[in-house]
């Protein structure tokens, strides 16, 4: 009764039940921890595992559990963590028997069709397609400069009558534009008159220096008529009537509009004057302002679409015809200018147009943009094999086309590549080629993998 009155009873009792669960707990984990050697890993079942495949002049490193990152083992057998068989590591870093480290700091990687289903992962093909590079801007419609005239008398005179009385008026080829009064003109056509009727009458002249005479003199005053712009049909009827017009019609020399106009009823006209400014509507010139990193793709009599807002549903079709040489320091633009008929005149100066210019690439290996990795340096992507293997491979691409890249080397039709959560598997590949660098080490079993989470 003395012993159990005692003050030291309850430490007594708090000891021997201290030790007694230290002695449960270190039977507990004698049972789930097997002895294991060092550097081996805890196989639960090693019966009918396969044999690797040794590549003769490569040497395996050891094995490990794609899946569990850190994990490695110094004989194959099947994985502590998982139903799958350990993958070996060879000293090149590479993880199959028959697939050498090609993309440095990449390595291939075996991920289960059910786990490649599980995190997203898509598989896409390499194929074979038309493509054509599209480029997409916006241009402004304006004047064919070829097609831009000016009227200008050749002579001095006087405004007679104005066919033409208003700015922006559409005229037609040949269509009259006003009548200058010339005393200058009057009197070149019957200096003209009187040559017809002296060729008429020394013509046949038994003096063959008057006959020449006479037709110098006609050839002579039928010239200078043409130099003022008189038309020959003009000058056939005059002949022909034997009276001089009191005033010369001048002509529309093109179909557009009138762009600008001086004339006046009455006015006074110098040779220097420009009377009428006349543009032509068909063709017409669309200006189109092309970024800098796209230039290199636009070519002389590449076929180019437009369309505008103010007319949908139209289409117009035409083709490059001028590059402009120098670059627009400003906006960082190259001019390029493109041809299109205009036969209704829906196209008007100064609309604003949409404007596709198209380049056929042809027939090329293609995959989706979306399998290509760029890391600023290279592009890489992931090449999908049988059994779940995922090889990393450098590419060489071309044009981005429509959600499609251009393949020019490292792949072949038919390659199987991933499309959708490439960069998981890009991480993986790059930690386990990480991982590999540092050589074999001591195997984690389960139980000390269950300790530290």
């Amino acid at each position: 009764m003395k012993i159990l009155k005692s003050p030291f009873v309850p430490w007594v009792v708090a000891a021997a039940l201290g030790v007694a669960l230290l002695s449960v707990m270190a039977s507990r984990r004698g049972r789930l921890v097997p002895a294991v050697p060092v550097g081996v890993a805890h196989d639960r079942r090693t019966v009918g595992t396969p044999a690797p495949v040794v590549t003769p002049g490569r040497r395996i490193l050891y094995w490990t559990d794609p899946m569990t990152p850190g994990y490695k083992s110094d004989k194959p057998g099947k994985s502590p963590f998982m139903d799958m068989d350990l993958v070996p590591v060879y000293d090149d870093g590479s993880s199959s028997p028959g697939e050498s480290g090609s993309v440095s700091g990449y390595t291939s990687i075996a991920i289960s069709p059910e786990r490649q289903q599980a995190i997203g992962i898509q598989i896409g093909k390499a194929e074979v397609r038309d493509l054509a590079q599209t480029i997409r801007t916006v241009g402004r419609v304006t004047l064919d400069e070829t097609l831009l005239f000016q009227i200008r008398p050749k002579f001095e005179g006087y405004v007679e009558d104005l066919f033409v009385d208003y700015t922006g008026k559409s005229v037609r080829k040949g269509q009259p534009l006003l009548s200058i009064y010339s005393p200058e003109l009057l009197a070149t056509q019957q200096e003209y008159l009187l040559a017809v009727r002296a060729r008429e009458r020394l013509g046949a002249s038994s003096n063959p220096d008057v006959a020449r005479g006479a037709a110098s003199l006609y050839e002579s005053a039928r010239q200078r008529l043409l130099l003022w712009d008189i038309r020959p049909a003009d000058i056939e009827r005059l002949e022909r009537s034997g009276q001089p017009q009191k005033a010369v019609t001048l002509f529309s020399p093109v179909d557009g509009f009138v762009m600008t106009k001086n004339a006046v009823r009455g006015g006074r006209v110098m040779p220097s004057d420009t009377l009428f400014e006349i543009g032509g509507l068909s063709p017409v010139w669309v200006l189109a302002d092309i970024y800098e990193s796209e230039a290199p793709l636009v070519h002389m009599g590449d076929p180019a679409r437009i369309t505008l807002s103010s007319l949908p549903g139209r289409e117009w079709k035409g083709k490059v015809t001028f590059i402009a040489p120098m670059l627009e320091e400003a906006t960082r633009t190259v001019k390029v200018r493109i041809e299109f008929a205009n036969a209704d005149g829906a196209l008007k100066p100064g609309m604003y147009a949409d404007v596709t210019l198209e380049r056929p690439l042809g027939r090329v290996l293609t995959v989706l943009d979306s399998a290509v990795m760029t890391t600023g340096t290279r592009s890489l992507v992931f090449v999908a094999h049988d059994g779940g293997r995922l090889e990393p491979r450098e590419v060489k691409t071309g044009a981005r086309v429509g959600g499609y890249f251009e393949i020019r080397e490292g792949l072949q039709p038919g390659d199987q590549v991933v499309t959708q959560a490439n960069f998981l598997v890009d991480s993986e590949s790059r930690l386990k080629a990480a991982l590999a660098g540092f050589g074999p080490t001591t195997a984690v079993t389960p139980a000390t993998s269950e300790h530290r989470h």
